[in-house]
C-alpha cells in the first residue's frame, strides 16, 4: 500500500509538470501524511542535511573544471591530438570523436559538456567532410555518456552520496567499463562506415605530430593527476575536484592563455548556476528517501521481487530493464536520487556487489541520455547540428545496440566490473 502511494504520488506530480525536486518534496510530505507524521521542522532539516555534505562538495567544482575546460582551450587540443593519430585513417573523424570523448570523460566526468564541446568542434568538420550528419552526431552522442562512467564522475558523486558508498571505489570501478564502452563504439563506427566513402584527413608527418603532442601534454596530464591522485590516495574525490578546477584554470591562464581572468566571471556563474540545480534535487530528494527509509518500502520490494532474489543475475536484469524504460522519460540525476535509496537495499540482499551495481545503474540510466523521447544528450547534440531529433535518433541507433550488448555482457559476467574494480582500487 504504501509503496503503491509513493510510486503513485511521484509519478502523478511529475506528470501534472511540477519540478521534480519539488514532487520529491512533496512526496515526502504525502508519505509523512500517510504514517500520520507530519513535521515541518522536520522537512527543513532534512533539505538543509541534503545539500550539507562534504562529498557533494565536489560537484561544483568538477562543474567548474569542466566550464574552464572548455573555454580555456583544453578540449580543443585533446580533438586536435586525436586527429593527429588517427585523423587519417578511413572514417578517421569517427575514431577521433571516439578517443576524445574517452579522453575528456577523465577530465569533467559529464556527459552535456563533453558532449557539447565535441559537438561544435567535430561536427562542422565531419558535416564538411562528406560524413553522413546524423551517424556523426549519434556518435558523438554515444561518446558523451562515457564521461558519467570513467572517473572522475559526477553521477558516482551523488550515486554514492545517496546509497552510501565509497566514491574512490566507485570511481575506480569505472575506468574498465567505460573503455569497454569506448572500444564497442569503434567496431560500431568502423561497420557503419564500411559503405561510406569519405575523404580522410591528410597525414600528418613525425614533426607536427610531436608539435600537437607537446601543446597537448598539459591537456593529457589532468586525468593523470587526478586517477593518480585517487589511486594513490593522496586526496579524497573531494579533493580531486578542488585539483581539477584549479589546474584547468592554471592552465587556461597560464599556459594556453585563451581566456583572462575577467573571463571566469561568466563561468563561475555557468558552474553555480548549474550546481544550485543539482543541490536542490539532491537536498529535495533527501526528504523522500527519509521517509522512504522510515516506511520501509525497500522491504515492500523485496516481499514482491521474493521469487527472484534468489537468482542474482535475473534480478538485476529485471532491475536493468525497469531502469531502461525510466531512463527513457527521466534524466540521470533524478533516476539517481529516487531508485538508488529503493534498490540498494534490495541488491545488497540479493547478495549483489554494491560497487558492481553502482556502475551498473549510472552506466544503464546514462543510456537513458540517448533515448528519446528525454534524451538530453540528443537534444544537445540536435541542438549543436542544427538537425531534427529524428535524424540524430536514427543515426546512433548502431551505437545503443552496442551499448545493449555491453550491458547485456556485463549482466552475465559481472567480474568484467568486480576483477579491475579490485586491483585498480
Amino acid at each position: 500500500m504504501t509503496l503503491g502511494l509513493f510510486l503513485v504520488s511521484l509519478s502523478g506530480l511529475m506528470v501534472l509538470g511540477l519540478p521534480i525536486a519539488f514532487a520529491l518534496i512533496l512526496t515526502g510530505v504525502i508519505l509523512m501524511w500517510h504514517l500520520d507524521f507530519f513535521d515541518a521542522q522536520l522537512i527543513a532539516q532534512n533539505l538543509i542535511n541534503g545539500a550539507d555534505s562534504f562529498p557533494l562538495m565536489a560537484v561544483p567544482f568538477f562543474i567548474l573544471a569542466g566550464e574552464v575546460m572548455n573555454a580555456g582551450g583544453i578540449s580543443k587540443r585533446i580533438i586536435n591530438l586525436a586527429i593527429s593519430c588517427v585523423g587519417h585513417r578511413r572514417g578517421g573523424l569517427g575514431y577521433v570523436a571516439i578517443i576524445a570523448a574517452v579522453i575528456l570523460a577523465s577530465l569533467s566526468g559529464s556527459a552535456i559538456a563533453d558532449t557539447a564541446a565535441l559537438a561544435t568542434l567535430l561536427l562542422p568538420m565531419m558535416r564538411n567532410n562528406g560524413y553522413p550528419v546524423g551517424r556523426s552526431a549519434g556518435l558523438i552522442a554515444a561518446g558523451g555518456i562515457i564521461a558519467p562512467i570513467i572517473p572522475p564522475s559526477m553521477p558516482f558523486i551523488i550515486f554514492g552520496v545517496t546509497a552510501n558508498q565509497s566514491i574512490s571505489k566507485l570511481f575506480m570501478a569505472g575506468v574498465v567499463p567505460g573503455i569497454i564502452m569506448g572500444l564497442g563504439l569503434v567496431l560500431a563506427w568502423k561497420w557503419s562506415m564500411r559503405t561510406v566513402d569519405v575523404e580522410p584527413q591528410p597525414r600528418q608527418d613525425m614533426k607536427t605530430r610531436l608539435k600537437v603532442a607537446k601543446d597537448g601534454f598539459y591537456a593529457l596530464l589532468m586525468p593523470v593527476i587526478i586517477i593518480g591522485g585517487l589511486r594513490g590516495g593522496m586526496f579524497t574525490p573531494t579533493e580531486a575536484a578542488v585539483v581539477a578546477a584549479g589546474y584547468a584554470m592554471f592552465v587556461s591562464l597560464v599556459v594556453y592563455r585563451e581566456i583572462k581572468i575577467k573571463d571566469l566571471v561568466p563561468l563561475f556563474v555557468q558552474a553555480a548556476y548549474t550546481t544550485s540545480i543539482v543541490m536542490f534535487l539532491c537536498a529535495a530528494a533527501i526528504v523522500s528517501s527519509y521517509m522512504v527509509t522510515l516506511a520501509d518500502l525497500p522491504s515492500e520490494l523485496i516481499k514482491f521481487l521474493a521469487p527472484i532474489m534468489d537468482e542474482p543475475k535475473l534480478l538485476m536484469a529485471t532491475i536493468v530493464v525497469v531502469m531502461l524504460m525510466i531512463g527513457m522519460v527521466m534524466d540521470l540525476t533524478p533516476t539517481i536520487l529516487i531508485l538508488a535509496p529503493v534498490t540498494m537495499p534490495l541488491v545488497v540482499q540479493a547478495g549483489i556487489d554494491p560497487i558492481y551495481f553502482g556502475v551498473m545503474f549510472i552506466m544503464v540510466g546514462c543510456v537513458g541520455l540517448i533515448t528519446p523521447p528525454v534524451g538530453t544528450v540528443l537534444s544537445v547534440v540536435s541542438s549543436v547540428a542544427s538537425e531534427p531529433l529524428e535524424k540524430i535518433t536514427k543515426g546512433i541507433l548502431p551505437f545503443l545496440f552496442v551499448y545493449m550488448l555491453v550491458i547485456v555482457l556485463f549482466v552475465l559476467f559481472p567480474e568484467i566490473i568486480t576483477v579491475p574494480a579490485n586491483f585498480l582500487y
